[in-house]
């Protein structure tokens, strides 16, 4: 038995890592491959520190491309093979007419839990602006998605499986830019990242909309360190790269913005 008290201190999603440590007990016992729902990245960070804690039993994740957000983990013994291409997905198309009424990833979301699924059984849904989306779910759901998923606002719409190479997401976008700062505070760096006022990083730090490496930060103050990503939900993400000091004593700071 998995040490779970001992691995569940201080988790922010108790309620899920407790979940994937019975499924990793399962593993251990049944000597099978055990497929989690999909996780969300804070959740996805905290089963991955977990695991890297434990020697019986090994950790993958998948959930369709490389850049997911959304994404299922397969536990297995550290003695059997394991492979990303063992998670269960499959691809949706939801084809429609939105020129006239457009659709958002709220409301692809808001159309496929209206059907009386949960979240946590879609991941990434990929909005293809007048055409439509694109939904990675699991393949048990596919489907019951494609007969009841007919509508979304005012638009029909036709979902059906296709192939893996029709897949349609776009490449972030990069910036590489450069930042000299007194301090590597949070605040100031995302700030410079951003392209923003100080004082409206202020706020939305303080508002909990910031996340340091998935997690919710609401200290302006907060230390950020090389490899630190931090993300703001419709802005896109910032990497913190290299930083050095300079003759003046401050922290020249290497920053890619994916937009």
């Amino acid at each position: 038995m998995l040490p779970k008290e001992d691995l569940l201190k201080s988790v922010e999603n108790r309620d899920t890592l407790a979940r994937i440590l019975d499924q990793a007990d399962q593993a251990i016992r049944t000597w099978e491959v055990v497929v989690t729902d999909f996780l969300s990245p804070p959740e996805l960070v905290e089963a991955q520190a977990m695991f890297q804690r434990l020697t019986d039993v090994q950790f993958v994740v998948g959930g369709g491309y490389p850049q997911a957000e959304r994404q299922r983990g397969a536990i297995a013994r550290s003695e059997l093979p394991l492979e990303q291409d063992q998670i269960p997905l499959t691809l949706l198309n939801i084809a429609g007419n939105f020129l006239f009424d457009t659709a958002t990833h709220r409301d692809f979301l808001g159309a496929m839990l209206g059907t009386g699924i949960v979240r946590e059984k879609v991941g990434d849904i990929i909005v293809l602006g007048e055409r439509g989306a694109q939904a990675i779910v699991m393949p048990e759901l596919a489907e019951f998605l494609e007969m009841s998923l007919t509508q979304v606002r005012s638009v029909p719409v036709q979902t059906r499986r296709v192939d893996w190479q029709e897949l349609r997401v776009r490449e972030p976008k990069k910036k590489e830019m450069t930042t000299v700062e007194a301090s590597l505070r949070l605040d100031a760096i995302a700030s410079a990242g951003f392209g923003m006022s100080r004082s409206k990083m202020v706020d939305l730090i303080t508002a909990g909309d910031v996340r340091v490496n998935w997690k919710s930060v609401t200290q302006s103050s907060y230390a950020l360190n090389t490899g630190d990503l931090v993300a703001i939900r419709g802005k896109g993400r910032l990497e913190i790269g290299d930083i050095a000091v300079t003759k003046k004593e401050r922290y020249r700071i290497n920053l890619t913005r994916y937009i």
